[in-house]
């Protein structure tokens, strides 16, 4: 067996070299298999490559010119360490197995996250949704580059830090799918992203036990700083969620001023009517936007019996049979009776399906007529608006703003027979939280509303994606409180007589 090609005797400093003579120090150094079975070669104090069997060993001899029938057991040339030349305790197959499982698990959770984030940061009103939409979208890219470096890995390892970059991607997906996991465990609905995140948590838990079992931080540098830095990007994660989710939302008030007017009547020229004008004007003088989900404005002329008062029971009696009946309130006075009302006009104000801005305001003038003689001591209006906040949920106002007849046979999804429903409108659009965790772990909302001419509008939230009057109560209220929905009235009277002063009469 001759020296490799082109090498002289005594070169390298490792003494000279006869035949049938052993030299001073080895040619190769082939060091212990680590835990998955790669073992390092080294030359000097060079390394020249790493090994996973005898192919491999050869092939790097090759490149430093050795022969190729080189006799791998001739420590003439080879120094074996930790075994010898039959020592190969690399599995292949379950090295490779576990390499695709890392990577695939990896991918999917980008993917995920990238699908979680993105809506929001693309979409979301507010500047910190948008910034826990960027992060959750930076967490899917540092997952990718953490699946190019399980490549590297279960390779030949030829970064220090890949063993910890994969490690970072794990905790990430760790930490994204139990996020996932717990708020799905609140209601338990079943949505597609189900069929993703918890079989990632699971993955992730098996991904988390393998690299701890290989000490998979050694040859990081600084290991206490790498892990400084992920607690911190964790509690900094955390602290963007709680505050765009909770804080913000609740922090920013939405509040809507309303304003209702009669102005001075008209009579008419050709009929013994009088035309009063009403001016409505509705303001949102609150810090965010709002939808306009519902409304109305019913105009109501108050009747009575005039009477001299007679006793305290009387009134008492009175107040008991006028409540409920027309009379809400139960409105009690010492020298009117029967107390009736009946509706002169009703319709909305601004309409469903519209929103304001911060500082916008609305403003609309109606007409309607009375009797000169009417038997009404009073008229009143009794305005009021439901709405949502806009930084709580995005609206598909295209659809809600269009109304549905629930008397009409040919509304599939919304007819109801008006023995048991009566004639409503009803609206309905869906509706998808701003903060997109929501949408991944729920089923998805609709806003519902429901319009009848002199009756107090009704809107609900809830995962009904068809019309039905008996949906749970316990969801409503539990879905308006979440997308923060509220309500405002405001109401305005004037006596007859001022309107027959105002017309000349």
């Amino acid at each position: 067996m001759g020296l490799p090609n082109g090498v002289a005797p005594g070169a390298h400093g490792w003494g000279a070299f006869e035949p049938g003579a052993m030299s001073i120090r080895p040619w190769v150094v082939v060091e212990a298999p680590d835990s998955r079975g790669l073992r390092r070669v080294t030359r000097g104090s060079e390394q020249v490559g790493t090994a996973w069997s005898p192919s491999d060993l050869r092939r790097i001899l090759r490149r430093l010119d050795f022969p190729d029938d080189v006799d791998l057991d001739d420590t003439a040339f080879i120094c074996w360490r930790g075994g010898d030349s039959g020592t190969w305790p690399d599995r292949p197959w379950r090295r490779r197995a576990t390499l695709v499982v890392m990577t695939v698990g990896l991918l999917a959770s980008m993917v995920l996250s990238a699908m979680v984030g993105w809506p929001d940061a693309a979409g979301a009103l507010t500047f910190a949704q948008r910034m826990t939409g960027a992060l959750f979208v930076l967490t899917g890219l540092v997952q990718g580059v953490a699946a190019a470096m399980a490549l590297d890995y279960w390779g030949r390892r030829q970064f220090r830090m890949s063993g910890a970059i994969v490690l970072l991607g794990v905790l990430i997906a760790l930490a994204t799918d139990s996020l996932l996991l717990f708020m799905w465990l609140e209601e338990m609905e079943y949505t597609p992203y189900l069929l993703m995140f918890l079989p990632l948590w699971c993955w992730s838990v098996w991904a988390l036990v393998v690299l701890v079992r290989e000490d998979c931080w050694k040859g990081v540098p600084r290991p206490k700083r790498f892990a400084a830095g992920v607690v911190v990007t964790a509690l900094l994660t955390g602290v963007s969620l709680a505050y765009s989710t909770m804080y913000q939302p609740t922090a920013a008030p939405m509040h809507l001023s309303l304003q209702a007017k009669f102005g001075a009547a008209r009579a008419d020229r050709q009929a013994p009517f009088l035309h009063v004008p009403l001016s409505l004007h509705v303001r949102n003088t609150g810090k965010i936007p709002v939808y306009v989900t519902n409304d109305i404005y019913t105009v109501r002329g108050r009747g009575a019996k005039y009477s001299e008062f007679t006793g305290s029971e009387d009134m008492l009696r009175e107040w008991r049979e006028s409540a409920g009946k027309g009379n809400a309130l139960g409105d009690v006075e010492r020298y009117a009776g029967n107390l009736r009302r009946t509706v002169i006009s009703s319709s909305h104000v601004y309409g469903p399906g519209k929103w304001l801005e911060v500082g916008q305001q609305y403003s609309v003038e109606h007409v309607f007529q009375i009797p000169e003689n009417a038997a009404y001591g009073t008229v009143a209006v009794t305005m009021q608006v439901s709405y949502m906040r806009k930084d709580r949920g995005k609206l598909d106002v295209d659809g809600f703003k269009n109304p549905h007849y629930t008397w009409h046979e040919s509304e599939e999804g919304f007819y109801c027979p008006w023995e048991r429903c009566g004639q409503q409108l009803v609206y309905s659009g869906r509706v998808r939280h701003n903060n997109n965790l929501i949408n991944v772990t729920r089923k998805p909302r609709f806003v519902w509303a429901t319009w009848a001419p002199g009756t107090a509008p009704v809107t609900s939230v809830s995962s009904l994606s068809r019309w039905d009057s008996t949906s749970s109560k316990k969801e409503v209220r539990r879905e308006l409180d979440r997308y923060g929905a509220a309500s405002i009235r405001a109401d305005a009277e004037i006596p007859v007589a001022e309107l027959l002063r105002s017309a000349g009469l």
